[in-house]
């Protein structure tokens, strides 16, 4: 069941109103007093039963997800964070100070699972709300790809089947199965092997040290299958067949596993010199020349060309702005696509049209597209979606879209804050003309 916070109007004897105390200026008070929380509310409302325990509200769990994307900060450390924080609690919708966490961190988690996707593309759309101006006016989106690593280490062939025959040790230690050998030692024994196995001297034994922990991993997959209860096989059979597609797949296999507890993860190459290959989902972001405002975050499963990505991006884009647009900019790995539906797509070429005017247009048009560069980069590094720690592909989806929406928050701050700056220095200009030109009758303006 729904639950419903206290009115921040609401006084308590015990504990003192955050009102009281708090700067009635600060960003996130301006902020939380803008956002349509009613909206939202009503939005993700669909998502709760009629019946049972009431849950936490509906603003405070949207409030401190945006607060994690914002700030860069984990489930952990943003309960922290929101216990000494009396603007995180206001923004939350807290009418006095807490000295307790809202909530337990793993209760962001089940809120996330019951939202999905489409609820985080809900806040990503709450994120709008100081950009309506801009959104109306602007008529083009520029597009483009990036990779949202995923939370694993470099994938290694020996890595992953080093970690299988934990797994099958684990399962086996559940089950009350008697292995015929659960090669600890052998494995540790094994693993010395390949230190240094690069060294002219030593390719041949790490060869055959790789060649024995392929051997020992496949013999515990198969003895756990044929040691299991029937009324369990069913419960283990995807995960085992996981573990033998492992143990089997080759270098230049298509459709690897690179990690086994992330089964949803893709090697994907963008011709960076500095990272050749990064493991992850593709990640298409659109967003409005000039205002910088984010419109469209999606992930993709596999590695498809660019391309294909383009048309349900910008169907994403007009479903959740509710406007039509006419250009898409994209670069060059866009090739190939001219017209997708009603949209012109634009893309830096070797040739351009004769007519000086148009030529010019879409070289300005082109230039403009890199703009969507700086953009991505501080989703990366200030919004968690450098590395994602959520997990399934459905984790890639929703932390994407937060990851937009809280770079709109922050430039909704930004905006916030100049407008404050602006009149505050209208203030300060007509306090100092006012000390300058005092009367002569003998009275001071300022005091």
């Amino acid at each position: 069941m729904l639950g419903k916070l206290k009115p921040q109007n609401q006084r308590d004897i015990f504990k003192p109103m955050l009102r009281d105390f708090i700067d009635p200026r600060h960003e996130l008070v301006v902020l939380s007093g803008q956002v349509d929380w009613k909206w939202i509310e009503n939005e993700l409302s669909g998502k709760y039963s009629h019946t049972g325990q009431p849950s936490k509200p509906v603003r405070l769990m949207v409030g401190l997800l945006l607060l994690k994307q914002m700030y860069n900060l984990g489930d952990e450390t943003v309960m922290e964070a929101w216990i000494r924080d009396p603007y995180m609690q206001y923004f939350c919708g807290e009418s006095v100070f807490q000295w307790q966490q809202p909530c337990d961190p793993s209760d962001l988690v089940h809120f996330r699972n019951r939202i999905g996707k489409e609820g985080a593309e809900k806040i990503l759309q709450l994120s709008f709300g100081g950009h309506k101006d801009d959104i109306q006016k602007a008529d083009k989106v520029i597009v483009d790809t990036t990779v949202q690593e995923k939370n694993i280490t470099f994938p290694t062939d020996v890595k992953m089947q080093c970690k299988v025959m934990k797994i099958c040790r684990e399962i086996a230690r559940e089950h009350n199965i008697e292995l015929r050998q659960s090669y600890v030692r052998v494995e540790q024994q094994t693993l010395l092997k390949l230190r240094f196995g690069h060294h002219p001297r030593k390719v041949k034994q790490a060869k055959k040290a790789r060649k024995k922990i392929k051997t020992f991993s496949g013999r515990l997959v198969r003895e756990i299958r044929r040691k299991l209860p029937v009324d369990l096989l069913p419960v283990y059979w995807d995960q085992l067949k996981r573990f033998e597609q492992i143990i089997k797949q080759q270098r230049h296999d298509k459709d690897k596993i690179y990690s086994v507890h992330e089964p949803d993860v893709w090697c994907i190459a963008k011709g960076k010199q500095h990272k050749p290959y990064e493991f992850g989902s593709k990640t298409s972001v659109s967003m409005l020349p000039g205002c910088n405002v984010v419109v469209g975050v999606m992930s993709f499963k596999g590695n498809p060309y660019d391309g294909d990505t383009m048309q349900p991006a910008l169907e994403q884009t007009e479903r959740l702005t509710e406007k039509i647009f006419d250009v898409a900019i994209g670069d060059r790995g866009y090739r190939g696509r001219k017209h997708i539906g009603h949209w012109e797509v634009v893309t830096p070429g070797n040739s351009y049209p004769k007519n000086r005017s148009k030529r010019e247009r879409l070289r300005k048009l082109c230039k403009s597209r890199s703009a969507i560069e700086p953009i991505i980069g501080h989703m990366k590094t200030e919004h968690r979606m450098g590395r994602n720690y959520l997990k399934g592909f459905q984790g890639d989806e929703i932390n994407a879209l937060l990851a937009g929406a809280a770079l709109n928050m922050k430039s909704w701050i930004r905006k916030i804050r100049s407008f404050v700056l602006f009149w505050l220095r209208i203030y300060l200009e007509s306090f100092q003309f006012r000390n300058q030109y005092v009367p002569d009758i003998g009275l001071n303006w300022a005091s």
